[in-house]
């Protein structure tokens, strides 16, 4: 008798054809997304810390390591260990046991990443989801979206063009144009 908790081996005849929508990704092209993964991955850290400081300064007027890793629930030594990275990439600088500071790089980062962050709540929100699970989700796809895909975005949280002329009054039904 075999233990019940140990998983059975499947062989083919058992298995289900897995049936995906449309047509099979190539080799190149599933290659391509997971390197875009993988670098927008390299920059999540970077731009989650960064909005967190430049949020910090303009609330208290400072972003201390103990605050960051409150805000993050990690430890303070992952935050030292972070903090260096961003200052040796150009994102932050900081004096020893002082408050850390963005550089104009890492400000360009925070100003970019949350008008990222709230066009994706804004999306979500949009599509009839919660306020409390747009801000969650939009943590982890404001990292991963694409330009293309923030700029469909914007178009569909744009208001519609009045008869299709920008500032031209709206037509009713049945009248003519001029």
């Amino acid at each position: 008798m075999t233990d019940p908790s140990t998983p059975r081996r499947l062989r083919a005849a058992d298995a289900a054809p897995l049936r995906i929508a449309g047509p099979p990704r190539t080799a190149e092209v599933q290659a391509s997304a997971l390197r875009q993964t993988r670098r927008n991955h390299s920059l999540e850290t970077a731009e989650d810390y960064v909005e967190a400081i430049a949020e910090l300064m303009e609330s208290v007027g400072e972003a201390r390591a103990v605050d960051l890793a409150r805000r993050f629930g990690v430890s303070h030594v992952t935050v030292i260990r972070t903090v260096s990275r961003l200052q040796r990439d150009g994102y932050v600088w900081t004096r020893p046991y002082r408050a850390m500071f963005l550089t104009h790089k890492g400000a360009r980062l925070a100003r970019a990443s949350r008008e990222r962050h709230a066009l994706v709540v804004a999306f979500l929100r949009s599509l009839g989801v919660p306020e409390r699970v747009a801000q969650g989700d939009a943590e982890g796809i404001e990292h991963h979206v694409s330009a293309a895909t923030l700029a469909a975005f914007r178009r569909h949280l744009a208001p519609p063009e009045r008869a299709g002329r920008p500032g031209a009054p709206a037509r009713r039904s049945g009248e003519s144009r001029p």
